[in-house]
């Protein structure tokens, strides 16, 4: 059977999103795209249900429970008010939309949150190849001196070059915390370059300052001291 927790309790946040919502995600340790929309839920002060599914569970519940509710049978899957929500990145902007938070505020704002974002879906997609490859750990140590270098970079280039258009802060868009900010936070976590004194960041000054931002958030260092935090 998957585990279940309920966490927190609802408030202003739940009022806003309409209920409290229960997310369907993998006993994946605080990793993965679900646990992207695990830690919106904890910024942003949402009680939630969190139902696990081990790895043996995953391939029966995806046939039944998980089949009926997605038909393409991926999660994370999130219930909320009598609606079926799917597609993880679609999830966390539709909770910011209905909070009036998390998406920036002029066009301009939105589009470089939602640019930012695509950047890191298109990391986490050569991430989990090089992962699960057959030839892991070899792809992965490929993948770590080559794609994720590239990443890095790309990010470090892109955060520097627009700091001059917006307020001066940590996020993506300046003071401003953005969903795409979580998004790239948990890539970097599941590389694990938010660890060990981010020695992996070392030569990203500004990434690192976006990651340290985000775990300085008062909800979300809650989170990573108590035992929900799996590592």
């Amino acid at each position: 059977m998957p585990s279940t927790k309920k966490v927190g309790t609802a408030g202003d946040a739940n009022a806003a999103i309409g209920g409290v919502p229960t997310i369907h995600y993998l006993d994946f340790k605080s990793r993965g795209r679900g646990q992207v929309v695990r830690l919106l839920f904890e910024d942003a002060g949402i009680a939630y249900e969190d139902i696990r599914y081990s790895f043996d569970e995953f391939p029966k519940a995806k046939e039944t429970t998980l089949s009926s509710m997605n038909p393409t049978k991926t999660i994370p899957v999130i219930e909320l008010n009598g609606k079926t929500l799917i597609q993880s990145y679609a999830i966390i902007r539709h909770i910011g939309r209905l909070l009036g938070k998390y998406d920036g505020e002029t066009e301009d704002e939105k589009y470089w949150a939602d640019a930012m974002c695509d950047i890191a879906i298109d990391w986490r997609t050569l991430f989990v190849q090089a992962v699960f490859a057959p030839t892991s750990p070899d792809h992965y140590a490929n993948h770590q001196k080559t794609d994720r270098n590239r990443f890095l970079q790309a990010f470090e280039t892109h955060l520097t070059s627009r700091d001059h258009e917006f307020s001066q802060g940590p996020y993506v868009i300046g003071k401003n915390i953005t969903y795409a900010d979580l998004v790239i936070y948990q890539i970097c976590h599941d590389e694990e370059l938010t660890q060990n004194g981010r020695q992996g960041l070392k030569e990203y000054p500004r990434l690192k300052k976006l990651v340290d931002a985000v775990e300085a958030r008062p909800n979300v260092k809650a989170f990573l001291e108590s035992d929900r935090y799996l590592g």
